[in-house]
């Protein structure tokens, strides 16, 4: 299908086991996410021809492109202009295209590249056919992603009331309790009372998955950055963008297919009536996952969008985590046995006492501001918090200051 082939100057040539991942990486910068042609033609020739086609170095012949127009036509994609259109708008990024820098960035960030095929690869990506991303830049530890059966997104609007933050945070704690992988987008309201959540109550070796829409060697937003920095300490933060790529709009309605395509179950916690997370909701829907809905107050427009969803038939209702969990496990026979533990002191407490808690530092003092930070609450809740974690003997005051009680005795 091709010819005249001319190898890409790339430095010191990689190693052709290799060969792969590194042209994978490249395409990763060259394409925008779910590119139709770029991913039809990474599909027909490998990454390694493709990438040499996109780029000019490799002559396609007309029967590649009628293999190209057949399978994007199979995959329900929309009319495209041809080849020599798709290449005439990937040449001006060919000059940036830098792969070994991008691996060796995400190497110094502790955090690495997983492409189709490897062990780390999640599975039920597959589930999005032509459009399975090219490759998973990671920011996290070295694990296992959990199977979609275990992982639930829960997504919303990022100007979320008091009503959904409380719920998206309640509903991931208890699924974080019961061993599930919560997965959402990072964003603030209700992505991120879902990670804090999922963090605060997860027992499984991956409580939370942020998926964003730019590079993660930055995390975005930065008013959420040292929340999507414990993620990735206890969970992962991925993207399909390489290192240093801008978050766009139209990369966060693209990363939304990864969300869906993560879970076996996407909760919408709160939308308005035109919304991000309805197009969550929507990939959901188009690759045979469930959608599940939370009601709210018929005067709220934070809900519209989820009622919309519900009156349409597009949407389960939830109204708790037994719920969710029943949708995600069929008959809820695969979940996870209670675990014979002794009672905890913190037992009883609120999600939010439990969230404060954990923002208390053991050694130092801090202040109520930053305390307020940390855990993503108001600096009066942090304040009430304090006093009742203080009465139970949880929380100490020294100086102005709070940390953590030690249980020495």
């Amino acid at each position: 299908m091709a010819t005249n082939a001319t190898p890409i100057q790339s430095g010191s040539a990689p190693s052709e086991s290799n060969d792969e991942r590194v042209a994978r990486a490249a395409l990763s910068r060259l394409m925008e996410p779910q590119d139709a042609a770029g991913l039809a033609l990474v599909r027909l020739v490998g990454a390694v021809d493709g990438l040499r086609i996109a780029t000019g170095q490799l002559t396609a012949g007309p029967s590649l492109e009628q293999a190209m127009t057949a399978l994007l036509l199979e995959g329900g994609g929309a009319s495209w202009q041809g080849l020599a259109a798709s290449l005439k708008r990937w040449v001006p990024r060919v000059p940036d295209l830098a792969p070994e820098r991008d691996l060796a960035t995400m190497q110094r960030l502790g955090g690495r590249l997983i492409i189709p095929g490897d062990p780390l690869w999640p599975e039920q990506l597959a589930d999005l056919g032509l459009h399975e991303p090219l490759c998973l830049w990671w920011r996290g530890h070295e694990l296992e992603f959990p199977p979609a059966r275990r992982t639930i997104a829960l997504v919303g609007s990022r100007d979320s009331t008091a009503y959904g933050g409380a719920i998206a945070g309640e509903f991931a704690y208890g699924l974080g309790q019961r061993g599930y992988t919560v997965v959402s987008g990072g964003a603030y309201g209700i992505d991120a009372h879902a990670h804090r959540g999922a963090l605060a109550g997860g027992s499984s070796e991956v409580p939370t998955i942020a998926v964003m829409a730019g590079g993660v060697d930055r995390y975005y937003p930065s008013g959420n950055e040292e929340l999507l920095r414990a993620v990735a300490n206890q969970g992962a933060v991925i993207a399909e963008v390489p290192p240093g790529s801008a978050p766009t709009r139209y990369r966060f309605l693209q990363r939304n297919r990864l969300i869906a395509a993560l879970a076996a179950v996407t909760v919408i916690v709160e939308a308005r009536w035109r919304s991000g997370a309805l197009n969550t909701a929507h990939h959901a829907e188009s690759i045979g996952r469930v959608v599940a809905a939370v009601p709210g107050s018929i005067h709220s427009a934070n809900s519209a969008g989820c009622h919309r969803l519900l009156r349409e038939g597009g949407a389960v209702c939830v109204t708790d985590v037994g719920e969710i969990a029943e949708l995600a496990g069929g008959s809820g026979e695969d979940l996870p046995g209670e675990k014979e533990t002794p009672a905890s002191e913190h037992d009883g407490l609120t999600l939010e006492d439990l969230v404060l808690l954990d923002a208390l530092p053991l050694r130092t003092t801090t202040s109520v501001e930053k305390l307020a930070i940390v855990a993503g609450l108001g600096q009066e809740a942090v304040r009430a918090g304090l006093g009742r974690l203080g009465l139970l003997g949880l929380a100490v005051s020294e100086r102005g200051g709070w940390k953590r009680a030690r249980k020495d005795a």
